[in-house]
């Protein structure tokens, strides 16, 4: 069992520190599993929701609109469904020890990105390699 790592509210990974040190991966084990547990509850608020307006809706434009809304709801549900799914690779990655290294290149993703993006599996550099790489083979 690993030891309880000590952080204080306002702790923000620095430069300074050595590089995925116990502070900071304490951090984004929590900043991780925050978005994580955030996630959950607005898909459970949306199925019970949408199991609440299961009503039938005499208008047919009234209908049409309920129908559009549900399907948008969704459809965000199961981009958030994909974000968990990053979100648990990446606590995967923590503790294997592998977390904050560009897949890549294994150099060190930013801490200004990783704070920004915490499922980041590229350095910035990398990313955009990957993105050019993409646009040709799609401009084919």
């Amino acid at each position: 069992m690993k030891a309880e790592v000590f952080l204080p509210d306002d702790y923000r990974p620095a430069d300074d520190e050595p590089f995925m040190n116990s502070s900071q991966v304490e951090y984004f084990r929590r900043k991780l599993l925050s978005w994580k547990s955030e996630l959950l509850s607005d898909s459970k608020d949306t199925i019970e929701a949408l199991q609440d307006n299961t009503r039938a809706i005499p208008d047919i434009s009234d209908r049409a609109s309920e129908e559009t809304d549900r399907a948008l709801e969704l459809r965000t549900r199961d981009r958030q469904r994909k974000l968990v799914s990053k979100i648990d690779s990446a606590l995967r990655r923590i503790e294997e020890g592998e977390y904050g290294y560009c897949e890549e290149t294994g150099e060190p993703i930013s801490l200004r990105r990783l704070d920004a993006r915490p499922i980041a599996t590229m350095s910035l550099e990398a990313q955009e390699r990957h993105e050019r790489r993409e646009k040709v083979h799609r401009d084919d």
